[in-house]
């Protein structure tokens, strides 16, 4: 049986300054490298990531002020925008993005049975028609799964006819140590299958972040690609551009899926994905003030707010922790003893009685949660200012499941003395298997209580 860590590692990577891919980089097992990646997560976890992700229409922007080629489009927020802005970019052919952040729009389906995320129309009153079926509705894809996301604008861009269609992408990879620049003659399509079938097909070329990119490496990736030695320059020139924003906004990844030689003999990057570094939000407030929360679950932001690292799951056991690796090893061991870890959560070493308390709200916002385990090693924490910050979570939030506490280290006598004074049923363990096991039996009971719909209320020995 595999861990919880073994399940979770990718995923809460980036809280310990460790690097992955996204999935739509990597593929499958064997990814684009050709080095070990584990399996991409399920759905549900990848929509929980919490990196930042910008809508199409903004990330085209960025590349826009760059000077890199670009299709002309305009953003709309209701049908009557949609349709001006159709008028005034003044092309017949056009088309109809619903900017939501999943994969897979093309294939979706919104409420209200419109197919397609992505459609081509003729007219502005098409344009007006179509966006009214999907702005204010949730799109459907794979990605979402039954949850949906919301479209509350869509991208209006003139259709442009492309000769040849390719694949090009930057992303840091641990392999290389550092950004590598990745392409495929084969565009337009889910670069996993192309990495899975035919792994020659794909180009990679590493650079020297002190170096930066060289003149030449671009050309070698543009010949590599196929593109027509006339516009080998110019695709080279694009992706030195690339690069440069790459750079230049902390990215984690930019993916053009195509890139594409146009009917009018140009290099044009018809689509942009841009993930970004979110260690690097101090230094990049512009891009992440450009964060859509609505295509967020409530609870990120809200986490976001008390500074809070907060991943929800799928179990019925809550876990405040304090350190990544320790929160990790505790939903592990919550595991082993047959329980299901309802999130992470890392107060991190610094926590205030009322990120605690925070972190309580965000715990118990999960309607699932049957018991909670609190697991702190006080090292830089200190163990009486977790326990204060329990003790008013209890108490503002009236909480009725039962919660085990787990504290070791700095000034552990000082917490359990307040612990022990307070009149709030709040379970002590000083061991974290006993405190696991706890958990999991305290769960099971609140589950079969609920199953018959009886009330229960712990009492606490005397």
């Amino acid at each position: 049986m595999l861990s919880a860590l073994q399940h979770h590692q990718r995923h809460f990577g980036h809280l310990l300054g460790i690097s992955y891919f996204h999935p739509q980089v990597l593929g499958g097992s064997s990814g684009l490298f050709g080095g070990h990646v584990s399996q991409p997560l399920p759905p549900h976890l990848q929509q929980q990531r919490r990196n930042l992700s910008l809508h199409e229409y903004m990330s085209i922007n960025l590349l826009k002020e760059e000077g890199i080629s670009v299709p002309a489009g305009m953003v709309a927020s209701s049908s009557d925008e949609a349709y001006a802005v159709a008028k005034q970019i003044g092309s017949k052919d056009l088309v109809v993005k619903a900017q939501v952040l999943a994969g897979g729009r093309g294939k979706g389906t919104f409420e209200g049975g419109l197919k397609g995320g992505v459609r081509i129309v003729y007219s502005p009153e098409e344009a007006r028609d179509i966006s009214s079926q999907m702005i204010g509705r949730k799109l459907y894809t794979k990605q979402t799964g039954e949850a949906g996301r919301i479209c509350n604008q869509v991208f209006i861009c003139e259709r442009r006819y492309p000769r040849r269609e390719y694949y090009f992408a930057i992303a840091m990879e641990r392999s290389y140590q550092g950004p590598v620049l990745i392409g495929s003659s084969q565009g337009g399509v889910n670069i996993e299958d192309v990495a899975a079938e035919n792994p020659d097909a794909i180009v990679k070329e590493p650079i020297d972040i002190v170096e930066g990119i060289k003149k030449e490496q671009a050309v070698k990736v543009a010949q590599k690609m196929g593109f027509p030695p006339a516009l080998v320059n110019e695709a080279a020139e694009n992706m030195i551009k690339l690069y440069n924003l790459f750079i230049k906004y902390d990215a984690s990844m930019v993916e053009i899926n195509p890139m594409v030689e146009d009917s009018s003999g140009i290099v044009m990057c018809m689509d942009a994905k841009i993930n970004f570094d979110p260690n690097a939000a101090y230094r990049q407030k512009r891009v992440f003030d450009m964060r859509d929360w609505s295509q967020e679950d409530p609870r990120d932001r809200q986490a976001a707010t008390a500074d809070l690292n907060y991943i929800g799951l799928d179990g019925t056991i809550g876990c405040l922790v304090n350190g990544a690796g320790l929160a990790m090893a505790t939903m592990d061991i919550i595991k082993l003893h047959g329980g299901t870890p309802a999130n992470f959560l890392d107060v991190g070493g610094g926590a205030t009685a009322h990120q605690v308390t925070e972190a309580f709200k965000l715990i118990t916002s999960d309607r699932k949660v049957q018991a909670i385990l609190v697991n702190i090693f006080g090292g830089i924490m200190r163990c009486d200012v977790i326990a204060q910050g329990i003790i008013m979570a209890v108490r503002d939030l009236d909480l009725k499941i039962p919660i085990v506490v787990r504290l070791q280290g700095t000034r552990v006598d000082d917490a359990k003395a307040l612990i022990a004074a307070s009149p709030l049923k709040i379970l002590a363990c000083d061991d974290l298997d006993e405190a696991a096991k706890m958990v999991v039996k305290l769960s099971e009971i609140v589950s079969l209580a609920k199953e018959a719909q009886v009330d229960i209320t712990f009492q606490l020995p005397i």
